[in-house]
């Protein structure tokens, strides 16, 4: 997915957790699932940024030199300006883009109609 282009807000914003967990039926189980969608996108970017920055990595045996890119300091600062993977995963949760399921919850449904 291309976060760059999400309608995230970049700022924290206060929530009716009621309403976030109306689809669910449990707020923590709401949080969980953002929760859990947050460290996707977190890894997700984390290796999409480690990606663009091994291509400036320079291997000296040298550790007292230190080569500051441009390029290198641009990039890094782009993906600081980018919304919190949190704010990301709540944007995704209301708008209803995540899939997610309770397999405890279908076990009990599974034995409830076998009875």
């Amino acid at each position: 997915m291309d976060y760059k282009k999400t309608n995230a807000a970049s700022s924290t914003i206060t929530r009716n957790m009621t309403e976030l967990s109306a689809e669910v039926g449990n707020v923590y189980e709401s949080v969980v699932i953002m929760a859990k969608r947050s460290n996707q996108i977190a890894v997700e970017l984390k290796s999409e940024l480690n990606k663009k920055l091994q291509e400036f990595a320079s291997y000296t045996d040298n550790l007292e030199e230190v080569f500051e890119n441009r390029e290198q300091i641009e990039i890094s600062k782009y993906y600081e300006r980018l919304p919190k993977p949190a704010l990301i995963a709540v944007e995704e949760f209301i708008n209803g883009d995540i899939y997610y399921r309770n397999p405890a919850k279908e076990i009990n449904s599974e034995e409830q109609k076998t009875k």
